[in-house]
């Protein structure tokens, strides 16, 4: 079961890094809006502290988020088995990750995403036989 257990606090607390940051907020101005420290912050969204009941609902007002907002895409599976992330595998990890996708959702030409995004995938081909040449479109 602890397994379990560290597996959703981590999710929480990712969850509430990545609510924090798409509001363009630092961990000190979440840790002084709820009274903590950085470092608290810090140790909530790494997972490594737990978020107690009162605390998550605290910041559930701070970041402007229903309480469930941080349950979901979780589906807890047969008790004693690690939960599955669902919809959040896969979800962007890192920092650079997370700037990206919100830079990304910031252009709005059409046909200009697709073209990212194809330049994206031709630069992560794992081998020269997939990797394509950017070219953008109507070229």
């Amino acid at each position: 079961m602890r397994n379990h257990t560290q597996f959703v606090d981590a999710q929480i607390g990712h969850r509430v890094r990545v609510r924090r940051t798409l509001l363009g907020m630092s961990q000190e101005k979440l840790g002084q809006l709820l009274g903590l420290t950085f470092q608290q912050i810090q140790k909530y969204e790494r997972g490594i502290n737990r978020i107690s009941a009162g605390r998550l609902l605290e910041l559930a007002l701070g970041l402007g988020v229903p309480i469930t907002y941080f349950y979901e895409g979780l589906s807890i599976g047969t008790p004693g088995a690690p939960a599955k992330a669902g919809a959040m595998q896969g979800f962007p990890l890192s920092g650079q990750d997370l700037k990206l996708s919100l830079a990304f959702t910031r252009v709005k030409d059409v046909k200009l995403r697709k073209n990212l995004i194809g330049l994206v995938e031709s630069l992560a081909a794992p081998d020269s036989t997939e990797s394509q040449t950017y070219l953008p479109e109507g070229s």
